[in-house]
C-alpha cells in the first residue's frame, strides 16, 4: 500500500507534459544546428575545398527589388519580409542536431 494510483487522464496529462518537452527541446536543438551549420558554412565560403557547404538556395517572401509588404498605419510604418537560405552546411547542421537529440 502507500503507492499513489494514478487514473488514466492523469497519466494521459503527465505523458503529454513529457512530449511537450522533448518537442520544445528538439525545435530547439534544431533550431540551433540550423544556425551554427549555416554560420559555419559562410565562414567557409571562401576556403576552396569547404566552399560547398555554402552552396544552397535562397527562398523569399519579397525581397528589396520586388518590395516587401508594408502596412502603413499613418503613424507607424510596419514592413515585412521572410528570407529562409537552405545551404549543405545547415542540412547538416540539422542532422547532427537530430542525432545529438536522440541519444539524449
Amino acid at each position: 500500500m502507500g503507492g499513489q494510483v494514478l487514473t488514466i487522464a492523469e497519466m494521459r496529462c503527465n505523458m503529454a507534459r513529457e512530449i511537450g518537452k522533448n518537442s520544445w527541446a528538439l525545435l530547439l536543438l534544431i533550431l540551433a544546428g540550423v544556425v551554427i551549420g549555416g554560420f559555419l558554412g559562410y565562414l567557409a565560403r571562401d576556403i576552396s575545398w569547404l566552399s560547398w557547404l555554402n552552396y544552397g538556395q535562397e527562398f523569399s517572401l519579397g525581397s528589396p527589388t520586388s518590395g516587401y509588404f508594408t502596412l502603413n498605419l499613418g503613424v507607424i510604418v510596419v514592413t515585412f519580409g521572410l528570407s529562409i537560405k537552405i545551404t549543405i552546411a545547415g542540412i547538416l547542421g540539422v542532422i547532427i542536431s537530430i542525432f545529438v537529440y536522440r541519444k539524449l
